[in-house]
């Protein structure tokens, strides 16, 4: 139901920036924007759900609090970078969006060391055991 709903809103949205295209060229932007920001704010119910999800996983298996927020830091960034770049892209800036997309897969790499230096380190606990 949740994407059915969603959809539903995505239909307004573009029926609404398509009626403004002939009429009020200027308000088509705005019109995308607010329709974006519903959508997205309308995802957050489930995002609640999938941190209190997370957090009671993270507190059965041991998984320390810094992996489960670089993570989501993670996640973060590659959502936020996403939505701006098809933003920028719809303003016809694809240039633009096409860096601000490296530009995110280069943050999200740094950001993504610790993770990977933690998988390194048991790794090698794993072999001292063997």
């Amino acid at each position: 139901m949740f994407v059915f709903q969603l959809c539903c809103i995505a239909v307004i949205t573009a029926a609404c920036a398509f009626i403004l295209k002939s009429h009020k060229s200027e308000l088509v932007p705005l019109c995308l924007t607010a329709g974006g920001i519903i959508m997205f704010l309308f995802a957050f119910d489930y995002l609640s759900q999938c941190v209190e999800f997370l957090k009671s996983f993270s507190e059965t298996t041991g998984i320390r609090n810094e992996a489960i927020r670089v993570i989501f830091k993670i996640i973060g960034i590659g959502f936020l970078i996403e939505l701006t770049a098809s933003s920028v892209k719809d303003l016809g800036f694809e240039g633009i969006a096409d860096k601000l997309i490296l530009c995110g897969k280069i943050i999200i790499f740094v950001v993504a060391i610790p993770v990977l230096s933690s998988a390194y380190q048991i790794i090698l606990n794993l072999i001292k055991l063997a």
